[in-house]
């Protein structure tokens, strides 16, 4: 097929090349393209993985018969092996972007080709279509820009017809492989066992059944990541000594060295213990039985922070179609898979494009770093959802990243994207370089970026941030040999802190020469210059720490939300604090977000950092147990309290404030006395009776007064000092408050000079009230409404009690008073009761 694939070449600007395992699509057509001449310019090979380049690189330089790095070479992350002679380069997709952002053209380069397309990193989708771009500013120049698309397991006409590109298709040379799959009795405990078999333990079992059966050749075996590997070669150590077998692990953190021994070809068995970087692009010789786990750690991110993360989940069957492939590569071959086929065929066909389901701000960075401003408007093959689109540009503005007037990188952007880090960690490199930490905010970032290093366990130290301790312990490994396990950390993912941090290190020292190196340990200055540039590089992850019932500590956190700090922080004592790394958890009925790390800060950081942020408040509210308007002064950080004053004066809002709160109460409850507004309702109602241009007050008008009285005033008591019944008699005038004194006084005359209160009831007849003996002397009983209204009398005993209630005086005397006076003089014999009561004079009280 190479004859018509190299024509396609010279005839076509996009290619999708559908070719079976096997069929040499990784190096033999790169290899061919190189030697035939048919691409001018040179050739580059994206590959997925670091160890694909590498080894695919190497395989096609010992094909020319030349040194690795001569015209045959390979850049990945913090290693290459080129020179100026290299023609054709094999490259990690992520090393693209960072080039065409200095070459946005891709000058000099003939043609491009994307292998293992099917897997759609976001990286492969993101160099597509920056790929793309470059292509139709060549065209306009007349320099084609050739570009393939390679995989065995996509769908390659559908691919072709929606890039416009030509499809072929090429037949591998795999050889049968037989597919086995575990029964479901096999998943189960076996007797006598409480749990399920493990991984580790169906590995084992696969292995010792593969050699029972006479499996002559090397063993692959897929499981999800390192520490299964680790777990895997422990399971499996007695097996392979009986038989001989060479345990080697093989992933993508290897040293390559140790890449290269797992890959060469050798006399003696192998039982490799591979991730998924085996899965496509490499054939090892002498691999016939391949165990697969039907696992991979495949990449995801920390819904809390955004950081990217590995998750153990299911393969797709396109993934297990190749994993069972590389048992096929040389002879034919078996494929033992540790689940059931019912599983299998319950899988999706392939894995959704990264681009649809990760988060994308450091994509949306290279776009920037690219020119590209719009990542709505970029030529994605399939394009994200907006919300995620929105959410990672705003995070980029929220770092500094990207201008939020101009939508356009900052020069803090341009730093940024010197680290091929996530943009969090990215900006927290800068942020450490510019305080004069770089060193340490370099390892910072290489820790934050592995997540974690040790299990959950109580924190019995304290400090400024967890991630300080964990350096510390790093440190007493790297300097003392102290073993990782005895302080609690796990082994493999301090090495890979250990790894990244000096290749960190070293890319630091290109860029920044004179940065820093702090003492180790850091010194207390320098923890709290690294809390400052944390805080920069987790702008929306700030909390305040509340104390809850339960003794927990509870978190509030900024733009809304709540949280727990974990028992196992180090940051017990700080009030303000930022969120590094949290996960949710079962609490009861649900769940609940329990922060596992956290670094302290002072709120005077937010106000030197994010002065935007910041928003200061006035704050009237009527308290009503106190039963006063009440304001304060509040300086808040995305809705959490930084610091708060009480407001001295109110300000003229107070008055609508208190205006809603005694309407609400309703006019009685702020009269000067109890009952005084309804007894004011019903003299004016009697005298608007007796005269009908006198006007009548109810609680319409009670209402609109008490209204006018709360201007300038904040208080409840302020309002029953102003007395609201006087000021709503006030508003009948002079002539009306004569006229109701007459038509309807407050008091009246008893003989003997006393006074009485007259009592008004809505309903009711007026009525008084005052000793029997008040009215002796007098024969007919006081009126009001200018005489025409007799009050109801009553006549109450010396206890208080009314020994009658009348409007006829005359008659009561003659009547009634007789037998009352026997009685009350037997009962009273201290009091006078004179026979002829109008005779008599009122005795004195």
């Amino acid at each position: 097929m190479l004859p018509e694939l190299l024509a396609a070449f010279h005839e076509h600007e996009r290619l999708v090349i559908e070719a079976e395992p096997g069929a040499g699509k990784t190096t033999r057509l790169p290899h061919a393209l190189l030697e035939s001449g048919t691409v001018g310019g040179e050739i580059l090979v994206l590959e997925p993985r670091r160890l694909a380049a590498r080894s695919a690189a190497a395989y096609v330089a010992r094909r020319l018969g030349e040194p690795l790095g001569r015209r045959c070479g390979y850049r990945v992350r913090f290693d290459a092996a080129v020179s100026s002679e290299t023609r054709l380069c094999f490259q990690t997709e992520g090393l693209l972007a960072r080039r065409l952002r200095d070459d946005p053209d891709l000058v000099g380069v003939g043609a491009v080709l994307l292998d293992e397309f099917h897997e759609r990193h976001v990286a492969t989708d993101l160099a597509l279509g920056l790929l793309r771009l470059a292509q139709a500013r060549r065209r306009e120049g007349g320099v084609p820009l050739r570009l393939a698309l390679l995989s065995a397991t996509f769908d390659g006409a559908g691919l072709a017809a929606r890039l416009d590109a030509r499809h072929v298709r090429v037949p591998g040379r795999s050889h049968p492989v037989s597919v086995e799959h575990l029964g479901p009795e096999e998943l189960l405990p076996r007797r006598g066992e409480r749990e399920a078999p493990r991984l580790e333990t169906l590995v084992a079992r696969a292995v010792r059944r593969l050699l029972r059966e006479g499996v002559d050749g090397h063993i692959l075996v897929f499981v999800p990541g390192l520490r299964e590997i680790g777990r895997a070669a422990d399971a499996c150590a007695e097996l392979a000594r009986e038989a001989g077998l060479l345990v080697l692990p093989l992933h993508g953190a290897l040293p390559p060295a140790e890449q290269d021994r797992a890959l060469a070809p050798s006399t003696g068995r192998k039982l490799l213990l591979a991730t998924n970087v085996a899965e496509t692009s490499l054939t090892i010789d002498g691999v016939v039985a391949v165990i697969d786990s039907g696992l991979a750690r495949t990449p995801s991110h920390d819904p809390f922070s955004g950081l990217p993360r590995l998750v153990v989940a299911k393969v797709s069957r396109a993934s297990a179609a190749q994993r069972a492939g590389r048992a096929g590569r040389t002879r034919p071959g078996r494929c033992l898979r540790l689940y059931t086929r019912e599983d299998h065929d319950a899988r999706p066909e392939r894995d959704a494009p990264e681009a649809l389901r990760l988060e994308l701000s450091e994509a949306l960075l290279e776009l920037h770093g690219a020119g590209v401003a719009d990542a709505g408007a970029f030529p994605w093959l399939d394009p994200p959802p907006a919300a995620a689109l929105e959410a990672a540009e705003a995070l980029l503005r929220r770092l500094g990243a990207v201008d939020g007037a101009s939508g356009r990188l900052s020069e803090t952007g341009r730093e940024m994207l010197r680290f091929p880090l996530h943009p969090r960690l990215a900006r927290l490199v800068v942020e450490a370089e510019r305080l004069g930490i770089g060193a340490l905010g370099v390892a910072a970032a290489a820790l934050l970026g592995e997540r974690r290093i040790r299990g959950p366990a109580g924190a019995e130290r304290r400090a400024s941030a967890d991630l300080l301790l964990d350096l510390e312990d790093l440190d007493a490994v790297a300097r003392h040999a102290a073993t990782a396990a005895s302080l609690g950390l796990d082994p493999a993912a301090c090495r890979r802190v250990a790894q990244g941090r000096r290749q960190l290190e070293g890319l630091l020292r290109r860029v920044a020469p004179h940065a820093s190196r702090p003492a180790e340990p850091a010194l207390p200055a320098e923890e709290e210059t690294l809390c400052r540039a944390l805080l920069v590089a987790f702008p929306d992850r700030v909390a305040k720490a509340r104390s809850a019932a339960s003794g927990e500590r509870a978190l509030a956190l900024a733009g809304g939300g709540a949280a727990v700090l974990a028992r196992e922080s180090a940051v017990r004592d700080a009030e303000w604090l930022l969120c590094l790394d949290a996960e949710e958890r079962p609490s009861g009925p649900g769940t609940r977000t329990f922060v596992r790390s956290a670094a302290a800060i002072a709120p005077e950081w937010l106000l030197e950092a994010f002065p935007e942020r910041v928003e200061e408040t006035r704050e009237l509210a009527f308290d009503p147990v106190r039963e006063r308007v009440e304001g304060r002064s509040a300086l808040r950080f995305d809705g959490l309290m930084l610091a708060e004053s009480p407001l001295r004066p109110l300000p003229s809002e107070a008055s609508a404030l208190l205006r809603e709160a005694a309407l609400a109460a309703g006019p009685e409850a702020l009269s000067s006395a109890p009952g005084a507004l309804a007894e004011l309702f019903a003299r004016t109602e009697l005298a608007s009776t007796l005269d009908p241009t006198q006007p009548r007050l109810d609680a319409a008008a009670a209402r609109e007064a008490l209204a006018r009285l709360c201007e300038g005033r904040t208080s409840f008591a302020e309002l029953r000092e102003a007395d609201l019944g006087a000021t709503l008699e006030a508003t009948l005038g002079g002539d009306g408050r004569a006229r109701l004194e007459r038509l309807a006084p407050r008091e009246v005359a008893l003989p003997g000079r006393r006074r009485v209160r007259v009592r008004y009831e809505a309903g009711k007849p007026p009525w008084i009230e005052s000793r029997l003996q008040d009215f002796f002397g007098l024969e007919e009983g006081p009126r009001v409404g200018g005489g025409r209204v007799p009050l109801v009398l009553h006549l109450l005993a010396p206890n208080g009690r009314a020994v009658q209630v009348t409007t006829d005086l005359a008659g009561f005397w003659e009547r009634h008073y007789p037998a009352l006076r026997r009685q009350l003089e037997r009962r009273y014999p201290r009091h006078a009761w004179p026979v002829d009561p109008l005779r008599a004079t009122p005795p004195r009280r």
